[in-house]
């Protein structure tokens, strides 16, 4: 197939903004529409979505979307060929079979209100907070599907009951969307891919199928779950009353996991994704890797329906941009995101504040549910930009945490640790790109495009229908001729001191949590 006139589609649904980008047969960009929607905080420590405005924000992106890549010349009706799709993870949702409702609010993959589940669990099973590492590679933990979903059944009746009457039809984002775009209630397929699944607990790696074990384990209805598929292939159409109808969706991934196929992360290769949270996934190939440092092991992805899985060792990192934010809308010490910079940069250090972001606990390699945030260090010399510098100093800290962690666990996985390739929207954030090269030591290399989590959904979907071979996907580092690299001018001194003051904190914050929540 050629190439040369190809365009394919990709749905970027995050948890905070959806996009839809269209890509020309040589994955570059011609096109793209954002549009922000709404967070729900009902209490403390819960996070909510409205899937319906979810689906909305799909529509109308994709629309606007080609109406731009159409006004500049480019027959999209003809030639765009696949959409792709990437989604935030664990963010889970049920809804109606018979009548295609939502039962209640999308749970946020951030959300910490099932930490008393957890917490009951980790005293029920044999193994503690351990008990499915072996099956699934995860620990118990608010972070995944599976207790979001127990939650649900638990707690709100409308769920319990379509399960009791198999009404229920679970799923996380991309399940909800492809069911929707493919028809809803009109034949709507009910599927998901085994980066998702892998998110959930419920999912075996060796296997790649919903574990009967675990599912008997909590309680879960098999005939709830949707069908797992690889993540390129052609799973179906694009309904009537979409924009794009007819056209296949051949392609779907977990943000992280897009990301890593759109950065061409090889065996051995490491990449972290800066956005709400930051997510650091090293390629350990066709081995699963079992950590023993706090980190998750997951499927990286597996490209197409024959093709081997390739797994990974995963870090997630909860709040990494979020914090930007807080400081944005909850305190006002900005007025936009990207002023933070700017005011970091009034000094040449925090002066020994520093602030440790756990609003909702702690993910890798801590992993304390029980942590809340807390900023430490301050003095009466202590500014606004001192704190400035300290807010970005904890995402660069963490992601370092989790770094060292992953090169522990790798092994003879040859893995190189030399460099770290990055992107999502935090990274145009200069500053903290060369704070994290500083933390780590080693150079950190951003791309010219930095959306590589759409772009890897896309690479996905081309390679499901011919447009694209692996060989040029993980060739196509080599295109990244553009790329920024920030290199490490602070001294060994200097960080070694940061990071023992850094992990003084990260103590100060355990324990702090009312688990009544």
């Amino acid at each position: 197939m050629s190439t040369e006139d190809v365009l394919i589609g990709a749905i970027d649904q995050g948890t905070s903004s959806t996009r839809f980008i269209i890509y020309d047969g040589s994955a570059r960009p011609i096109a793209s529409h954002q549009v922000e929607f709404t967070q729900f905080y009902p209490q403390a420590g819960w996070v909510e979505h409205d899937p319906m405005e979810i689906m909305e924000s799909v529509k109308v992106c994709i629309a606007k979307a080609v109406d731009k890549a159409t006004a500049d010349g480019f027959n999209v009706d003809k030639n765009l060929k696949a959409i792709g799709l990437t989604n935030q993870r664990e963010t889970t949702l049920v809804w109606s079979k018979s009548n295609g409702a939502p039962l209640y609010n999308a749970i946020v993959w951030m959300d910490a209100r099932t930490t008393a589940i957890c917490s009951r669990l980790e005293k029920e099973l044999t193994g503690g907070k351990r008990h499915f590492v072996e099956s699934c590679g995860l620990p118990i933990s608010s972070y995944f599907s599976a207790l979001k979903l127990l939650w649900l059944i638990e707690n709100v009746d409308a769920v319990r009951e379509a399960v009791k009457e198999k009404d229920a039809m679970f799923g996380t984002i991309d399940t909800w969307l492809i069911w929707q775009l493919t028809g809803g209630l009109k034949g709507g397929l009910h599927v998901t891919d085994v980066s998702n699944a892998s998110r959930t607990m419920l999912m075996n790696l060796k296997t790649l199928d919903w574990d009967e074990s675990t599912l008997k384990e909590l309680g879960i209805p098999a005939e709830i779950l949707p069908k797992i598929v690889s993540n390129a292939e052609v799973i179906g159409n694009i309904a009537g009353g979409w924009p794009l109808a007819g056209v296949p969706i051949a392609g779907c991934l977990g943000d992280q996991h897009a990301a890593m196929l759109g950065q061409a992360c090889s065996r051995g290769e490491a990449k972290s994704t800066y956005g709400t949270g930051a997510f650091i996934l090293m390629n350990t190939g066709d081995e699963i890797v079992k950590s023993t440092h706090g980190l998750l092991t997951t499927v990286a992805f597996k490209l197409g329906k024959e093709a081997k899985a390739t797994y990974a060792l995963e870090g997630s990192v909860a709040i990494a941009g979020a914090a930007v934010q807080w400081l944005r809308d909850s305190v006002g010490m900005i007025s936009s995101s990207k002023e933070i910079e700017e005011l970091a940069s009034q000094v040449e250090s925090s002066q020994g504040v520093y602030f440790v972001p756990a609003f909702n606990g702690l993910f890798a390699p801590y992993w304390r549910e029980d942590a809340r945030g807390v900023c430490i260090g301050i003095t009466r010399f202590t500014t606004k930009a001192h704190i400035a510098r300290a807010v970005l100093e904890c995402i660069a800290f963490q992601v370092k945490d989790v770094l060292d962690a992953m090169h522990k666990d790798a092994g003879k996985v040859e893995s190189n640790e030399f460099l770290l390739r990055v992107d999502g929207g935090a990274t145009v954030n200069n500053l903290l790109m060369q704070i994290q090269a500083d933390l780590t030591g080693n150079p950190v290399i951003r791309p010219a495009d930095i959306e590589t989590t759409a772009r890897g959904a896309a690479f996905a979907a081309g390679l499901a229908i011919g447009v694209f071979k692996e060989d040029y996907i993980f060739d196509s580092k080599d295109k990244m001729k553009d790329a920024i690299v920030f290199r490490p001018v602070m001294t060994k001194e200097v960080r070694t001191k940061k990071v023992e003051s850094w992990s003084k904190a990260v103590t100060r914050s355990y324990d702090l949590a009312d688990l009544a929540i």
